[in-house]
Parts: structure tokens; sequence; C-alpha cells
């Protein structure tokens, strides 16, 4: 009889432990099942590379200041300029390969962004930080005045390091440099006054 009863337990151990397994690795089957569902909310790496329009919160982002997020695998920067960055642009035109980006209009800017600072609001400036030249990526220059490989009268804007090519704060290149254009302006809209959706310009 007390034998009887202790494989009775035994069996009842065993049950607990096959009971208590089944249960863990469903409840583990079931959280992996959520993970791609609420993955799916956001837009895939391909889908991305393919160039699904990316959103970016501007809210912290001070004068003098850049950012940058990435689109169809590229960087783009948000640059919140400064009150005496956007008074020195139209002193540089004399300077510049094509100060009103009449070169290529349609693939260096869209229609909105086809003005003096290159841009839908005159602080914002978003374009794709990538050179014109060979694509190589530029670096921030926004600090005047003379610096190794800038001139003296520097208003601040970018220098791409391989070969030279200069650009003033609105991606506008300056003469007799290698880069062929200006920097690209990608299509983009404002969805508040604190957030920008690279990549689209029209509401669905």
């Amino acid at each position: 009889m007390s034998e009887a009863l202790a494989d009775s337990g035994s069996v009842d151990a065993s049950k607990r432990t096959w009971l208590i397994a089944s249960g863990c690795a469903g409840a583990i089957g079931g959280a992996a099942a959520v993970v791609p569902f609420v993955s799916s909310f956001q837009p895939s790496e391909k889908a991305r590379a393919a160039g699904a329009a990316v959103e970016a919160d501007i809210s912290a982002l001070k004068p003098g200041e850049k950012m940058t997020v990435e689109w169809r695998g590229k960087p783009v920067w948000i640059v919140r300029r400064t009150p005496e960055q956007l008074a020195a642009l139209p002193k540089l035109d004399g300077q510049l390969a094509d100060p009103d980006s009449t070169r290529k209009p349609e693939e260096q800017a869209p229609a909105y962004a086809r003005n003096a600072t290159r841009s839908i609001k005159p602080e914002f400036f978003v374009t794709v930080g990538i050179c014109t030249h060979l694509g190589c990526s530029p670096s921030d220059k926004f600090q005047t005045g003379a610096q190794p490989s800038l001139p003296d009268d520097w208003q601040g804007g970018f220098l791409c390091p391989c070969h030279g090519s200069t650009f003033d704060m609105a991606g506008r290149v300056f003469k007799n440099k290698p880069a062929p254009d200006n920097l690209e302006v990608p299509p983009h809209m404002y969805l508040s006054d604190t957030k920008l959706l690279i990549g689209e310009d029209k509401k669905a």
C-alpha cells in the first residue's frame, strides 16, 4: 500500500513538472508571437531602405545645433540656424557656384525649398549629408573665422575633408570646388511645430 502511494506521488510530481514546463513554453511562445506583431507597426529595414518616411522630433534642437536621422540609408541633417547664420546667407551669393539652385533644380530641392534659405521655415535647414562630388560626408564647420582649409572670412557651413569642397549654411557649394552641385534637400514636411517627416511632403 505504501509503495502504491509512493508511486502515485511520483506520477503526480512528474505530471506537475510536465504541466509547468508546458505552461512556460506556451508563455514564451505567446511572447515571441507578440514581438513580431508589435514590430509590424514599425517600418522594416527593407521599407526604410526603399524610402519609407522617417519622423524626427526637433523639440530639443537648439539654435546652432544639428541632428542626424537616417532615410534611405543616407544621413539627413536637420540644422537649426541662428539669426546670424541666416543673415550671412545673402552676403555669400557672389562666392557660390549656384546660389539660386538653378542647376538640376528638381534633383537638388523640392519647389518649396527653392528659395534664399533652401527651406520651408528659414530657421530649420534639412539636407542629405552627402557631398555631391564622390559621396563623402562633410564635417560641420559652424564656427566662423579663419580655420584650417577654410577662408579667413568663413561664415559657417560644411567642409568635405576628402577633396576640400565647402558649403554654406544652406548647403550651397562654393565656386572652384570639386563638388558640382549644392547639397540635396529631401522631400519633407512639418507634422507639427516640433515634428518633421523626412521623405514625404504631402498628407495621405
